[in-house]
């Protein structure tokens, strides 16, 4: 029976994080009941276009999920279950901000079938919480992972290094630290500046100032694999760093070309029917699609991928993840893949092209060579 992962997106936050580009909207009240009725609604429709499947991972991601009342995650979870065929190895991964962390509210998610949650710490520092506009600081979000490692099987938390007037000496000590709270499994991104978030106006308008230049971005990242490997957390996937066999099973969906179900607001999928795979796509804005679903419609937007698509997108998210991509994925006579051999940017094993260690860092560049 083919495995496929489904995504549940929850749009709403405390606040909006000022580099957050996602589909995440602040609102004053929620009407919980009509977003469990929703939800239940999507996956009996999505049971419908695919009923022989199991899934294989379920992933809460938002806006902020651990916002959600636990009774919304057990209703979600208990509509997957009377529709499809659960693994019985299932991930079921839920997001959560340390201020709305409860020993309480953690439990119950839980009780309700949850068996990973990412935490988003984002900085150990409480000067650059406040600078990325985060409502936590240094000290809760140490107790939410506590409570967190206490409750889950399975743990990860993410960290922003690149920040304003970082050094490399701050950031050494920043991720020594995280890395002795025990992670099995850490998201370690770069900042990346977003058009049409708080900071890229910022940026545009001059005044984020202190952003780190090509070569101490360099110096972060090089620190950054160094102390991860030596903890026994290698990367991945370029981003992501974990134990053996402590991977975001979900996430490698995406990054091997695997198919996912997308529900809730702005929410992607990739659905495979008959020998055609489809880009699936929520409309964005959280009351219309809540009425559209309430209403019986059908709010999806399904686009068929050409093969030229399908090989592209295998490429793009493919070379992300350690292992790279089988060889039949690529055009490997391609001047371009002979040319990044030579600089000793790609390499060919065991049937698969995969970055080497200097490469990684030039993944966006090398990509935009391999696709262009």
């Amino acid at each position: 029976m083919r495995r496929i992962g489904l995504y549940v997106h929850w749009p709403f936050c405390q606040a909006k994080c000022p580099y957050c580009d996602f589909n995440s909207h602040v609102v004053a009240a929620i009407d919980h009941a009509r977003w469990r009725e929703a939800y239940g609604a999507e996956i009996a429709r999505y049971g419908q276009i695919l009923p022989d499947v199991e899934i294989g991972s379920i992933f809460f991601g938002g806006g902020t999920p651990s916002l959600m009342e636990s009774r919304t995650v057990a209703q979600v979870i208990d509509s997957v279950q009377r529709t499809w065929r659960m693994a019985n190895d299932v991930e079921i991964t839920l997001e959560a901000n340390p201020t709305s962390v409860e020993a309480g509210r953690f439990r119950d998610y839980r009780m309700a079938g949850v068996n990973r949650v990412s935490v988003g710490i984002q900085a150990l520092n409480d000067a650059d919480l406040r600078r990325l506009g985060r409502l936590h600081d240094v000290d809760e979000a140490r107790r939410a992972y506590a409570t967190a490692r206490e409750t889950f099987e399975r743990v990860s938390f993410d960290l922003i290094y690149a920040r304003q007037h970082q050094d490399a000496e701050n950031w050494h000590a920043e991720l020594s630290e995280a890395l002795s709270m025990a992670a099995d499994h850490l998201s370690l991104y770069q900042l990346t500046v977003e058009d049409g978030t708080a900071f890229g106006d910022r940026l545009a308008a001059g005044r984020l100032r202190g952003l780190p230049d090509e070569d101490r971005g360099a110096d972060l990242w090089e620190i950054t694999q160094g102390l991860t490997h030596a903890a026994g957390l290698p990367a991945y996937e370029i981003s992501n760093h974990a134990r053996p066999g402590s991977e975001s099973r979900h996430n490698m969906i995406y990054w091997t070309g695997g198919d996912y179900v997308g529900i809730g607001p702005g929410a992607h999928g990739r659905v495979t029917l008959g020998a055609t795979r489809h880009e699936t796509e929520a409309p964005s804005a959280p009351l219309a699609w809540l009425s559209a679903v309430l209403a019986g419609k059908d709010v999806d937007t399904w686009r068929a991928m050409t093969p030229a698509h399908v090989a592209e997108e295998r490429l793009m998210m493919g070379l992300r993840v350690d292992e790279g991509v089988p060889l039949e994925a690529v055009d490997v006579a391609a001047p371009r893949v002979f040319a990044l051999e030579e600089l000793g940017l790609v390499e060919r094993t065991a049937g698969r092209l995969r970055l080497t260690p200097s490469g990684r860092p030039l993944l966006n560049a090398i990509l935009r060579d391999l696709v262009a």
